[in-house]
């Protein structure tokens, strides 16, 4: 059984190492782990850290050359998917299937040809904020009464016609409608849970999930362990699967995936139970979804769709 995880931080680790002249950091720091949980790829994302007084865009640029650089100097072990197809040349060739994304658009400003240079380079998704107010639209921390602004709905048209995958993680209630009102294609929420399971502004409401499935999309359940369940006896596997049963029950099997958004190398100084789930404490522990779906009926075929075949249909849109 192969893993797709729909949401990995890799390039912002990979970004970090090679400021202090590392080589090789997907194999030497996550491929063993990847491969323990059965994790055959993911959208692999450049995300800008918030740093006061950064220059983002120098940042963005140095992301971008790290990303670019690990896979050029590793093409054993990478597959990038750009097209349909791409996948399962990834599944034949046992690499790393890795749709290129971007984490937030900060960096870019106002300057929508940035959209063009990250297509060129392979990028085939990205969300328009992080949790942050920016020139294009508006996160989660942010004025709930603002969403996209003008500059963003251009945005959201330029992605749907390169035929870039618009993500609605993060967004706040209101970018997210106005993402939803301004495009045509399918929307994913790579990492993202139901709210009506974890109360928590990351995660997605009844009518969100059901925008999302109307629009042929996916949700990739999080495991970061404040979206999985508020209370702390409840952050677990299992509580990690209901949120994958409770989509399957509101819109069905086909929209649900997993974005595990594995984060522990983002906060060395916290121990991985602190950041995951019990069960889901780092990569190496994902297979432990498919386990757990077994235990509660689901058959292979269902499996297969949920731990892979939902994001590779997305892929096929591009």
């Amino acid at each position: 059984m192969k893993i797709f995880d729909g949401h990995a931080d890799i390039w912002y680790d990979v970004a970090q190492k090679r400021k202090l002249g590392e080589e090789g950091i997907v194999k030497k720091y996550h491929l063993d782990r990847l491969k323990a949980g059965k994790i055959i790829g993911g959208i692999f994302v450049a995300y800008l850290e918030h740093i006061d007084g950064q220059d983002d865009e120098k940042e963005m640029f140095h992301l971008i050359n790290s990303a670019i650089h690990e896979i050029k100097t590793n093409p054993e072990i990478f597959n990038i998917i750009k097209k349909r197809g791409d996948f399962n040349k990834g599944i034949v060739e046992e690499k790393l299937n890795v749709i290129m994304g971007i984490e937030g658009l900060r960096a870019i400003g106002k300057n929508l040809d940035w959209l063009d240079t990250f297509y060129e380079l392979g990028f085939r998704h990205a969300s328009l904020t992080w949790n942050e107010e920016n020139d294009l639209a508006t996160g989660i921390k942010g004025d709930k009464n603002r969403g996209l602004t003008d500059v963003g709905i251009e945005a959201i048209k330029k992605m749907e016609n390169l035929g870039m995958i618009i993500d609605v993680s993060h967004a706040n209630e209101k970018t997210f409608w106005d993402i939803y009102n301004n495009s045509k294609k399918t929307i994913i929420a790579s990492h993202s849970n139901a709210k009506s399971l974890c109360k928590h502004d990351r995660n997605l409401t009844d009518e969100q999930i059901k925008a999302i499935a109307e629009r042929d999309g996916v949700i990739g359940i999080n495991a970061y362990k404040g979206f999985v369940a508020i209370d702390p006896a409840r952050q677990n596997l299992q509580r990690f699967v209901d949120h994958i049963e409770y989509i399957i029950s509101l819109v069905g099997i086909k929209h649900v995936a997993l974005g595990f958004d594995f984060c522990e190398y983002l906060y060395p100084n916290k121990k991985e139970e602190e950041i995951n789930p019990l069960g889901l404490e780092n990569a190496s522990k994902a297979s432990n979804v498919i386990e757990e779906l077994y235990k509660r009926g689901y058959n292979e075929n269902e499996i297969r769709k949920i731990t892979f075949e939902n994001f590779m249909r997305i892929s096929e849109k591009l």
